[in-house]
C-alpha cells in the first residue's frame, strides 16, 4: 500500500511547513510503517539551521518520525483528524543520533507498533539515509478526542 501527500493529509492535521511525511511506501496496519521525508535546501529552518552549512534539526527528525507512527496509528484504528481525534506526541526514549541529514538527502522513516493500551501507543522508530542509520528512538503518543 502506498499513500500520497494527499491521502497523507487526511491522516495528519499538520501542513506545510510542518509536514514532514512526503509518501508512505509500505503500512501493515497495527505492525509497521515505512515512509520518508525528501529534504529540500529550499526549507525554512536551514535559514538559520547552521545556514553556511545546512543540517536538518533532530527534533525534526524525531517529529517525522512520530509523524509516521500517527498515520500508522490513525489507520490502524480508522479514525480521522476531521473527525476530531488526535495523537499526541508525548515522549521519547533511548533516542540516539548517529550522522547528519543535509539537503539532497531522503530520509526514510520507520516505525513499528511495541505496544498499544487504552490509546497509549509505544513505537520503535528508526530513520536512515540510503540504508545508513540516522537516528533510533522509542515513541510514545497518546489518542485524544479534541
Amino acid at each position: 500500500m502506498v499513500m500520497d501527500v494527499n491521502e497523507i493529509k487526511q491522516y495528519l492535521p499538520h501542513r506545510y511547513p510542518f509536514l514532514l511525511v512526503d509518501r508512505v511506501t509500505e503500512i501493515e496496519l497495527g505492525k509497521s510503517i515505512v515512509a520518508y521525508k525528501n529534504i529540500t535546501v529550499n526549507e525554512p529552518y536551514f535559514l538559520g539551521h547552521f545556514p553556511e552549512h545546512p543540517i536538518f534539526p533532530g527534533v525534526l527528525i524525531i517529529e517525522a518520525m512520530a509523524q509516521a507512527a500517527g498515520v500508522l496509528g490513525f489507520k490502524t484504528v480508522n479514525k480521522l483528524p476531521k473527525d476530531g481525534h488526535l495523537y499526541y506526541f508525548v515522549g521519547s526514549e533511548k533516542t540516539r543520533f548517529k550522522r547528519p541529514v543535509v539537503p539532497g538527502d531522503r530520509l526514510t522513516l520507520e516505525a513499528r507498533v511495541l505496544r498499544e493500551k487504552r490509546g497509549i501507543w509505544v513505537f520503535a522508530c528508526r530513520s536512515h539515509v540510503d540504508g545508513e542509520t540516522v537516528c533510533e528512538t522509542e515513541i510514545t503518543c497518546a489518542e485524544k478526542k479534541v
